[in-house]
């Protein structure tokens, strides 16, 4: 691994958010200077963290230059992600504006600044929406996103190389699976309340391959790009480590659950004819495809281990989820 140095102050957009508002108290707990830009306030506030109040991410965001005063790494979490019922015009163009084009305006204002390294949270999806259960997606595999999100983050990405080769600012791009822990919402909770609920579930025959990654993981990863010499100008994939299916999923959550695990065996064919039916296709695809990453590369250049595995991981989340409800 090469050698480190102390970082100046970090600046964390969407610093209120599931993955941002983690990344600031451990950044605050290992004694950084973090200023955590958000859209307002939030409710709860993380002890040390300079906040300021952006608004939305987008091209006209209001990020003064004093900002950036002494701000040596920029870490962006902010970011549109999917949204249930959406109803905008043009969905793709919505999630290009935040994705695409706040990010550009994001990043040429920081490198105007001095701003040494952006660290981009990016997602698998720029990858596509399945891989072959024995063929991870790996650095090395093409670009082929499939929905309006997974085009808007590859796009930033391109963006993002051109900003670097420009400017000379480093850039550092994890791509993640599903992030889960404590205060996951999204598919994730819904799973927990469906199993927590004692539902039987027909996916018993179900012999998928997915990734996952436990926020904690997902914070210590980027941790490890910070400052490091070896991470400028690299794209990491970043997972647990550890693949599972989703019968498998379901019953480590009922274990952590203390429920019983309630499976039942229904044909594949049946399930995807069930999905097609009830206009739920694109969630039974993802509940039956495979989706895996190997994240061998950052560890092997950057020493980086994941601190939980993925069981660990879903006795925490289960623990806050139980006493949350």
């Amino acid at each position: 691994m090469s050698t480190t140095s102390e970082p100046q102050k970090i600046l964390i957009t969407g610093a209120s958010g599931f993955v941002g508002s983690e990344l600031c108290r451990q950044l605050v707990a290992c004694g950084l200077d973090v200023v955590g830009t958000v859209r307002s306030l939030p409710a709860i506030q993380v002890p040390g963290v300079d906040y300021r109040i952006v608004g939305e991410l987008a091209t006209n965001t209001a990020w003064s230059n004093e900002i950036f005063t002494g701000v040596g790494v920029v870490v962006h979490c902010a970011a549109r992600v999917h949204v249930m019922g959406d109803y905008v015009q043009d969905p793709l163009m919505e999630f290009r504006r935040v994705n695409t084009l706040g990010t550009e305006n994001l990043a040429r204002i920081a490198a105007n600044n001095g701003v040494k390294r952006l660290i981009f949270l990016s997602s698998i999806k720029v990858n596509g929406e399945n891989s072959l259960t024995d063929t991870p997606f790996d650095e090395t595999s093409l670009s082929n996103p499939q929905d309006h999100y997974g085009i808007s983050k590859l796009e930033a990405e391109k963006v993002l190389s051109r900003i670097a080769f420009e400017t000379g600012m480093e850039i550092v791009i994890l791509r993640l699976p599903m992030v889960y822990g404590p205060g996951v919402k999204g598919n994730f909770l819904r799973l927990l309340k469906i199993v927590d609920s004692g539902i039987s579930l027909p996916f018993s025959l179900v012999k998928n391959q997915r990734s996952f990654i436990y926020l904690n993981n997902l914070t210590s990863a980027i941790t490890a790009c910070l400052t490091d010499p070896a991470a400028a100008g690299e794209t990491y994939m970043v997972s647990d480590g550890e693949n599972i299916s989703t019968a498998q999923l379901i019953t480590q959550i009922a274990y952590a659950l203390e429920k019983p695990v309630r499976l039942w065996p229904c044909p594949l064919r049946l399930l995807k004819l069930a999905g097609m039916l009830s206009g739920k296709s694109d969630e039974i695809s993802k509940l039956l495809g495979s989706l895996c990453i190997n994240s061998n590369k950052i560890c092997r250049e950057l020493d980086w281990v994941p601190s939980y595995t993925l069981s660990q991981g879903l006795s925490v989340t289960a623990a806050w989820y139980r006493k949350k409800v």
